[in-house]
């Protein structure tokens, strides 16, 4: 099948949209469960920042995990002396899309 050069550049755009649904969903999802009310991508607010988070785990094999029951559970001592509080409100599912999310911030 032979596509016309007009086309081409629509199905780019088509699918650099398309792949960039997730990006903002998962931004949209992290401010709908408060998690910017203490983090945001480029500057530590109360806990770091989500590019600081991705930098660290960055060759941790296991970090989408890790970060997705530290998201539910909360967790203290890696980032400094305030802690981070369980998220009831965000289901281990949710959780693995967030930290999937955070692990993409720069």
């Amino acid at each position: 099948m032979k596509f016309s050069t007009t086309f081409l550049p629509a199905l780019s755009a088509l699918a650099a949209i398309t792949m960039a649904q997730p990006a903002f969903a998962s931004a949209d999802l992290a401010q709908k469960k408060n998690c910017m009310a203490c983090h945001a991508v480029d500057k530590k607010i109360v806990g770091p920042a989500y590019k600081d988070v991705a930098a660290k785990y960055a060759k941790d094999k296991d970090a989408v995990a890790k970060l997705a029951d530290k998201i539910v559970k909360g967790g203290s001592g890696v980032w400094g002396p305030v802690p981070m509080p369980a998220n009831a409100q965000v289901s281990p599912a949710e959780a693995k899309v967030l930290a999937a999310w955070v692990l993409t911030a720069k």
